[in-house]
């Protein structure tokens, strides 16, 4: 149950009001928000917070119940088992504990279970919840589970969590919008070879750093300087970030010297309005962790603050951001590189409030209700900086009480802090205690710009933080850096603006806070820095007192002792051990960074008096060594001159074994069945599975995964017998590259999946699910084009093994994971042979289905269609080709699975990138181009030598040409650059659309628009297709599609009229109007326009006057004459004239038209989503 918090007079003032509305399962009334009302009033549709649950401890929970409460919003805090007697329970109106998941072991894992804190809003009727910042605040997961449970997250939206939140997501964002970002890996790294493998492939050297791609907080990151400390620093920056966020990936980017951290808070709404709060320095920093924040930046100057800002709200736009959120840059000689994004309220918010008079969470719970920006009094021409602001962070360095405690006051002092006199803060959480804020008038000259102060307003706001931190008292045993602090901010380097990110180490660090040295001045921190009686005693993970270290230390002999309060993660050597200089010894934990402790020279282990989960205070002893010179043994490494290297270890040498039964040598040498499926393969004209895999991806490439799992029929068949006939569980999946050689590996980058039907008929089962699902996950994480060879028979019902009630698979995600790979990454789809049910599905939800002749493709297969009482069929009368090409399911028909491959290489190249110059195969001669349409205007002729004329030579690759032939779309390269054509065909039809002929069109514009392809089209067309027969067809619905698909485009549209532009039809070719796209509309001087066919429009708008002439022969030349003066005025050069194409231009002249028409290629790979999916239709 829970229990009311008591917040004084004005907690009781709320609970006694006259209320007008009820909180469900609360007890308590409260009236709507006033500035909430005040809203709503003018705001249709906004969703008032009434009862706001704060996922999050200590002061930041505090704050947030501060500023609900002046809202008028009713507050409920949750609180650990270890938070019981904290403060922040006390500051809410309400408060519930947290249970742990269980079995677990973290003492932070109850503000980390999302289903507890889901379950505490659910039972105490919260309609919002706002995580703070650390444990749930970066979890999309979390966002989208309270979206679901029908609560308000206050922060920005899941998608942009996610994006956001992986730091590496967040670097192709900001190459996309333009932003510089420091060189380095656009994608995590798997260990420390494949970090130097990037390092080399990308020529950067050292130093670099080490970075976490998740989680924030200077937590994972690791700044190396040479190529022998990289697999630690690897190790470490994983390990660390794993403990801190449960996401161990981790990449590297180039060190900057000398950076000054600056970042810039902004605002943003749900209807697009984005505002920022200038900037704040973060540059006092210690091993990454923030010490000092100061709002405004000193002494930047004008162009470069404009700089920063422009840059930080075109990645907020580009993103959609909504709520509060802080975009960081590196300032590094006069270089600004973004870093990351925190999609999340930050501790140093405060010092931007105190900045410019903004309450940032205020403002995040009414942006949360459905406020806008200017709604709520923020438009960014009344956002000034009005004060100049510090914010020093107090932390504990030692745990223990809190005796006497004062905190400082007086003008322009702010202190945020869940400490109490008799309270006991836990290390288990952040050590932060306060966060001192101090501000002062902001003094300009006439001259300056109003972000600007002329030294003295800092020189006061740092004197008043001086007085106020000196004030601050902190008693008991408990131990802080207030001391250090003051040192600090006294110090002439700060007072100066001479602090970077890397300025404060070194012996002007507090205890507790000391950066790594040296060997030689680690091992003499480690030795002297405290004496003998100065060690605490420790505790073991289950609580037991270890044995105290004696009070004196022999000659010869020194202690390694904890330089920081902390927890002892691993312990590396034992007693007796013998130790190389450098050899890691200790790891403690503290502040959720991991700390190697190492070997300051070579020695014996001679006692080791803690263990891994035992904590440690500062100088603590952890491991006593005894130095060679004092004891005269020599050190030596072990002889490997005994090992043979090719004769692998047992355990190598079995897992060596299993993976040679997964390939089809062998498999042929231990699986007789397998040799007659493959023969019967080949002498079809098919492949094995891995046999197309070699041939489709780059040599030496591909990298397998999943390739150990078997069926699941343990239950029913021998495990060696599923080992030799179900390998890889009918699977074959993995990453590699295609077409590296012309594009780069940052391109080439593909996950590939092959169903193997020589296992099982490639039916799917439930390995193979699963190793879809992670292949999936994988793609959608690394943004990886996907091919697909889903020959095989759908669902596999002999799946035994499985928790699921028929063994269905239908918990599997595969379709879902494939919809949210639409439009963000190229699917191809092939098939060979037959292709049914789930595999079918899988084909179906590609971007482009390659077929072989022979296939078979449906959605069941016979025994589906028997048992549903359809009948007996055989397969092969099952969606042939020549049926799935005719109906537009098959994009691409193929002679054979050679060419097949050869088509999925070739159609991946057009969205891998221009062509080298080298690789480039020229045109044709384009004064062809000038006799490709007759000089009889009413002669029908063939699109495509047109087509195949004005590209590059052999560079046309039609889709769907057997399908809607009134139009025909494909790819080409023109100079080497991919383009998407889509052309009228004036043999059918005479070039009208029908409704298949939209259809085709409109998924084309989105295939071509989801990739960035300009689109190029070519006219010659009377119209849309009317008539009673074409009204069966939907055509209302179907041909107004491509107008509006073709209003959403975002890419360069080029319109050439080759002949005939009439009515909506010529409108839907121009992508709307003739003016309206972002590209030109120009005519060959062939090209003729009307609002309808130019001999309709007479017979149609002078009926009359052609009616009342009787004689055939004037009625016919009166006819001719209206014509040829429609035609006059209708023609190319006449329209030109009244600008209503752009130009009329010679045919020969078209591709360079073209090429100048279309923006420049996008640098980088692109990594957000433009268009939700493509239609399969």
């Amino acid at each position: 149950m829970p229990w009311a918090g008591c917040c004084g007079s004005d907690a009781a003032r709320r609970r006694t009001a006259v209320l007008s509305q009820q909180l469900c399962g609360s007890g308590h009334f409260r009236e709507a928000p006033a500035a909430l009302r005040t809203v709503a009033g003018t705001l249709r549709g906004v969703q008032v917070i009434r009862k706001l649950l704060v996922a999050n401890r200590g002061e930041v929970a505090i704050r947030v119940f501060r500023a609900a409460q002046e809202l008028g919003i009713f507050t409920v805090a949750v609180y650990s088992e270890e938070d019981k007697l904290a403060l922040h329970p006390s500051c809410a109106d309400e408060a519930w504990p947290l249970l742990a998941s269980a079995g677990s072991s973290d003492s932070c894992g109850s503000y980390l279970d999302a289903a507890s804190v889901l379950a505490v809003a659910a039972k105490c009727g919260a309609d919002a919840v706002h995580p703070g910042y650390g444990f749930l605040s970066e979890d999309a997961g979390f966002a989208r589970a309270c979206e679901a449970a029908g609560l308000i997250f206050v922060g920005p939206r899941a998608e942009t969590v996610e994006l956001l939140g992986d730091k590496t997501t967040a670097r192709r964002l900001a190459a996309d919008c333009g932003v510089p970002v420091p060189a380095g890996a656009n994608q995590a790294c798997r260990s420390a070879e494949e970090l130097r493998q990037t390092m080399g492939r990308l020529g950067i050297g050292f130093p670099v750093m080490v970075k976490a791609a998740h989680g924030g907080g200077g937590r994972g990151l690791r700044e190396v300087f040479r190529d022998e400390d990289l697999d630690e620093a690897f190790q470490r920056s994983a390990s660390e970030a794993l403990a801190a966020c449960s996401r161990g990936e981790v990449f590297f980017e180039e060190l900057l010297p000398d950076a000054r951290h600056l970042e810039v808070q902004v605002l943003g709404d749900d209807h697009g309005g984005l505002v920022h709060l200038f900037e704040r320095d973060c540059s006092a920093q210690i091993r990454h962790q923030k010490v000092l924040e100061e709002a405004p930046a000193r002494g930047l100057a004008a162009e470069l603050r404009a700089e920063l800002l422009a840059h930080a709200l075109r990645l907020a736009k580009a993103c959609g951001y909504r709520g509060a959120g802080t975009f960081e840059f590196l300032l590094s000689r006069g270089r600004l590189a973004f870093i990351e994004a925190n999609p999340r309220l930050q501790v140093e918010h405060t010092v931007t409030e105190e900045a410019v008079g903004v309450d940032i969470v205020q403002a995040q719970l009414l942006i949360a209700s459905g406020c806008t920006l200017s709604q709520i009094g923020l438009r960014q021409e009344t956002v000034q900086v009005s004060a100049h602001a510090i914010q020093a962070r107090v932390i504990m360095t030692v745990p223990g009480i809190i005796g006497a405690y004062r905190e400082p006051s007086g003008r322009g002092v702010r202190v945020d802090s869940a400490c109490f006199a008799g309270g006991e803060p836990t290390a288990t959480f952040d050590p932060l205690l306060a966060k001192v804020v101090v501000s002062g008038p902001l003094f300009r000259r006439k001259d300056q710009d109003a972000e600007e102060d002329n030294g003295d307003s800092f020189e006061l706001v740092r004197q008043r933080l001086l007085r106020a931190l000196r004030e601050f008292h902190v008693g008991g045993s408990i131990r802080t850096n207030l001391s250090w602090l003051c040192h600090l901010v006294a110090a002439e380097q700060f007072a100066h603006g001479e602090v970077s990110t890397s300025s404060l180490t070194g012996p002007t660090a507090a205890p507790g806070l000391e950066a790594e040295a040296a060997p030689s001045a680690r091992a003499k921190l480690l030795d002297s820095s405290f004496d003998n009686n100065n060690h605490s005693s420790l505790r073991g993970a289950s609580g037991q007192q270890l044995k105290p270290t004696s009070g004196t230390t022999p000659d010869g002999h020194f202690w390694i002792r904890s330089p920081l309060q902390g927890r002892v993660v691993s312990v590396d050597v034992a007693e007796g051990a013998v130790v190389s200089a450098g050899q890691q010894l200790v790891v403690v934990n503290a502040m959720k960074m991991e700390h190697v402790l190492s070997a300051p020279s070579a020695g014996r282990v001679r006692a080791v008096v803690t263990q891994a989960g035992a904590s440690a205070a500062i100088g603590a002893d952890l491991i006593l060594m005894e130095e060679f010179a004092a004891s005269g043994e020599q050190f030596q490494v072990a002889s490997t001159e005994n090992i043979d290297s090719n004769s692998p270890r047992v355990d190598l040498a079995e897992v060596l074994r299993r993976i040679r039964l997964t390939t089809d040598g062998g498999r042929s040498e231990h699986d007789k069945n397998f040799v007659k499926r493959l023969e019967d393969r080949h002498r079809r004209g098919q492949r094995s599975a891995r046999e197309n895999l070699e041939d489709l991806v780059d040599v030496d490439s591909f990298v397998e995964i999943g390739r150990l799992v078997v069926a699941a029929q343990r239950r029913r068949r021998d495990l060696e017998d599923l080992v030799r006939s179900t390998p890889a569980d009918g699977l074959v999946a993995g990453f590699a590259t295609i077409n590296a050689g012309d594009f780069g590996d940052a391109r080439a980058r593909v996950a590939v999946v092959a169903y193997d039907y020589t296992v099982l008929a490639g039916t799917q089962g439930y390995y193979s699910h699963k190793k879809c699902d992670r292949m999936l996950e994988l793609a959608l994480e690394q943004r990886l084009p996907m091919v697909w060879f889903c020959e095989g028979g759908g669902g596999r019902p002999g799946d035994v093994d499985t928790f699921d009630v028929v063994g269905s698979g239908l918990t599997s995600a595969l379709w879902t994971g494939l919809g949210r790979l639409s439009g963000l990454v190229p699917l191809v789809g092939l098939v060979s042979g037959r292709c049914f049910a789930g595999n079918a599905a899988a084909l179906g939800c590609c971007d482009v289905v390659i077929a072989v002749e022979g296939s078979n493709i449906g959605m069941g297969g016979p025994a589906m269609i028997e048992g549903g009482g359809l009948g007996s069929v055989k397969p092969e009368e099952i969606g042939p080709l020549s049926v799935q090409l005719r109906n537009g399911v098959v994009d691409i028909a193929v002679s054979d699975e050679a060419a097949a491959v050869a088509a999925a290489r070739r159609y991946l190249s057009y969205f891998q990138g221009s062509l080298p110059l080298q690789r480039q195969t020229g045109c044709s001669d384009q004064r062809l181009l000038r006799s490709a349409v007759p000089e009889n205007r009413f002669r029908g002729y063939d699109m495509r030598p047109l087509i195949e004329t004005l590209v590059d030579i052999g560079s046309w690759l039609e889709l769907r040409s057997a399908f809607a032939i009134g139009v025909h779309t494909g790819l080409a390269r023109i100079e080497g650059r991919p383009v998407g054509i889509c052309a009228n065909n004036p043999m059918h039809l005479g070039g009208a659309l029908d409704a298949d002929a939209a259809l085709k069109a409109s998924r084309f514009m989105e295939l071509c628009d989801a990739f960035s392809l300009p689109l190029l089209f070519l006219c010659d067309t009377p119209g849309f297709m009317v008539g009673v027969e074409s009204e069966d067809q939907a055509s209302v619905r179907k041909m107004c599609r491509m107008f509006v698909v073709a209003a959403s485009l975002t890419v360069p549209v080029v319109t050439i009229v080759t002949r005939k532009a009439y009515g909506l039809g010529a409108q839907a070719m121009f992508g709307g109007h003739s003016m309206g796209h972002k590209g030109l509309t120009v005519s060959w001087p062939t090209g003729e326009f009307g609002g309808m066919g130019l001999e309709g429009a007479v017979r149609l708008g002078f009926k009359k006057e052609l009616e009342s002439i009787p004689d055939p022969a004037e009625r016919e030349q009166l006819f001719k004459t209206l014509t040829a003066g429609l035609l006059e005025r209708g023609k190319a050069l006449s329209t030109a004239a009244l600008l209503e194409v752009d130009d009329v231009i010679d045919p020969a002249d078209s591709r360079k038209l073209v090429l100048c028409s279309f923006a420049p290629e996008e640098s980088q790979p692109r990594w957000h989503r433009k268009r939700p999916c493509i239609g399969t239709w």
